[in-house]
């Protein structure tokens, strides 16, 4: 069953929201624009001093003048509509659903991809990645040293779409040490970027293959095992890059199937144990590769194939709207405006939400159901906004007996102020019972779930004392965390996720391809990630003899495989830290891609 795209139950009511937002919306906007024209990011402030513009306190003292007296004029207007507008919110589904039908049938490398399944096969892939856009109303996220909220959506949409709409190029680099970055998600990418005067390309020119490496015949060779070149549209394939500057050798890339079995590929002649796919991209190694090694990547663009994106802080509805027509004809189902507003819950005084949760899921499969709950315990500034869980099953296919593919997806964002995480640990405990209650409520005999992820902004990290308590939550025995060794210990390749925020348009940080290399060298990160939050009153020594410096990862995105199929079993493709939002967000977004195999015996009966 088809999800209805209004949240209202019909037009009339429809009509009277619109009607009673169209009275509060000037002053709204004259309210945002008081406060914005005081605000000034650093940006801003250093483009006036490279100027030499001394104009700028006029142009405050007239412009706080203007729009308060509008902000006055219509405020009378805006208490009518808010008289109309309030009651009106008892009646609304907590978010909106928009539906594009696909502008052109998905290419057949790109179908098989997803429906291996339905193929007959034993093998799909799906790809999931998260991002916080901090797009509140401009004189809202200037506070965060971010302006500019409508033109950031814009740009962060194109972003996205460029990213996610391209091919999945695989690269092999063999002895990582003596070559620099060489990144697969910006190589081998046609064309300048969107956001940036400057194509994305490799960074080292030790790493590039000779001239001849270029040519048609041998792109054909190193991406699949065949005499025709990839195609854009091609999904998948590998490119291996001998790189030593020890001896010479020429590049003869070596025809193989894009798998993630990368172990098999080390007893290839003429390759000297090449490392897990993408493990060779960014932060130098340390130590020898373990079984629980994930396959990683600091990438200067969004994943390619991205199925499921979950956007978090999109609270201003005109940039839920932009991002929405822009990611629509790729991501054709899309739940946006999500949460509850007013008073909450309805008829009572104890909380009222002056914006939504902030979520917005993007999803190229049918939503079939969808649920939303609002966290009843928040505090503070966070009280404000309708913060909680948005659960989502998605229809991924149908296999050849007909049972139909599903998967389970949610996003969620947790309080934010430090040193209150028996808060946050009081909002994991509801999130496992809503996600619990959602599944076993929609759940169906006749069907397969393939995947169960829960992604968002968690608000807390892996390696601050402060964040102990959320740590050691049981909500990690259910979900696995790619990038967790334990409690307060993460992987040694991790990279936190929270960006210093005064430092956002650095040179270092302030293109996708300076922030990668910034993250890929762990002196310069500790100048531009938010450092671990110490216990008060104790003293914090970070990172610890021995340990890399980490920052603080509050982007999380976990899957779990007890409440998936039997018959399934996961791996993971693949893990990026992306640099592609770099001076439009204060975070770092993240990516996964799972395999999903299904047993071989079963593969046809399941």
């Amino acid at each position: 069953m088809s999800l209805r795209e209004s949240p209202f139950p019909n037009s009339f009511v429809e009509g009277l929201h619109a009607v009673s937002w169209g009275l509060i919306l000037p002053c709204f906007w004259f309210l945002d624009r008081l406060i914005a024209v005081c605000m000034s990011t650093s940006l801003e402030r250093t483009q006036r001093h490279e100027q030499e513009c001394y104009l700028h306190p006029l142009k405050v003292f007239f412009g706080f003048i203007l729009f308060l007296a509008l902000f006055l004029v219509t405020a009378p207007l805006a208490f009518l509509g808010f008289l109309l507008w309030a009651p009106l919110q008892a009646t609304r589904r907590p978010f909106s659903y928009h539906h594009e039908p696909p502008s052109r049938p998905a290419p057949a490398e790109e179908g098989e991809r997803n429906l291996g399944f339905e193929a007959g096969a034993n093998k799909a892939t799906f790809g999931f990645a998260t991002a916080n856009l901090c797009l509140l109303p401009d004189g809202i996220a200037r506070f965060n040293n971010l302006g500019h909220t409508q033109r950031r959506a814009t740009a962060i949409g194109r972003s996205i779409v460029q990213g996610v709409n391209r091919p999945h190029i695989r690269i092999f680099v063999d002895s990582p040490s003596s070559c620099g970055t060489l990144s697969p998600s910006s190589s081998l990418l046609p064309g300048p970027s969107t956001t940036s005067t400057a194509s994305y390309g490799a960074t080292d020119p030790a790493c590039q293959p000779p001239p001849q490496a270029h040519s048609d015949e041998d792109q054909a060779d190193g991406a699949v095992p065949t005499t025709t070149p990839p195609k854009p549209s091609d999904s998948n394939y590998v490119v291996y890059v001998p790189c030593d500057d020890t001896e010479e050798s020429s590049y003869s890339p070596t025809p193989v199937i894009n798998t993630n079995h990368n172990s098999n590929q080390q007893d290839r002649k003429g390759h000297r144990n090449p490392p897990r796919a993408l493990r060779t991209q960014g932060v130098a190694q340390r130590g020898q590769a373990g079984p629980d090694d994930v396959p990683w990547e600091v990438s200067s663009l969004f994943p390619a194939n991205v199925d499921i994106l979950c956007l978090e802080e999109v609270f201003d509805k005109r940039a839920a709207v932009k991002l929405t027509n822009t990611l629509g004809p790729l991501f054709n189902h899309i739940l946006y405006d999500v949460g509850v507003y007013a008073c909450q819950p309805p008829g009572s005084c104890s909380s009222f939400k002056f914006f939504n949760s902030g979520l917005f899921l993007a999803s190229r499969y049918p939503v079939l159901e969808a649920q939303y709950h609002c966290f009843p315990n928040a505090r503070g500034e966070d009280a404000l906004a309708a913060k909680g869980l948005l659960s989502a099953k998605v229809l991924v296919g149908q296999n050849q007996k007909e049972k139909k593919l599903v998967g389970y997806f949610n996003c969620t964002h947790l309080h934010a102020p430090e040193g209150e995480g028996e808060i946050r640990c009081e909002q994991l405990n509801m999130l496992t019972k809503w996600i619990q209650e959602f599944q076993v409520t929609n759940s169906k005999p006749d069907e397969v779930v393939v995947f169960d992820v829960l992604s968002g902004d968690f608000n807390f990290d892996n390696c601050s004392p402060d964040d102990s308590l959320e740590q050691k939550h049981s909500l990690f025995e259910e979900y696995r965390d790619p990038c967790r060794a334990g409690p307060g210990q993460e992987k040694p390749w991790v990279i936190g996720t929270l960006l210093e925020q005064p430092t956002l348009y650095h040179e270092d940080v302030r293109t996708p391809e300076n922030l990668q290399r910034t993250l890929e060298r762990e002196e310069l990160r500790k100048q531009y990630l938010s450092s671990p939050v110490a216990l008060e009153g104790c003293p914090m020594v970070y990172p610890e003899l021995g340990q890399p410096w980490v920052g603080r990862r509050i982007d999380y995105i976990l899957y779990r495989e007890s409440s998936v199929s039997k018959h399934c079993r996961t791996e993971i493709e693949e893990f990026t830290f992306v640099t592609q939002l770099a001076g439009l967000t204060d975070h770092i977004p993240v990516g996964l891609r799972l395999n999903v195999f299904l047993d071989s015996d079963t593969a046809q009966s399941e």
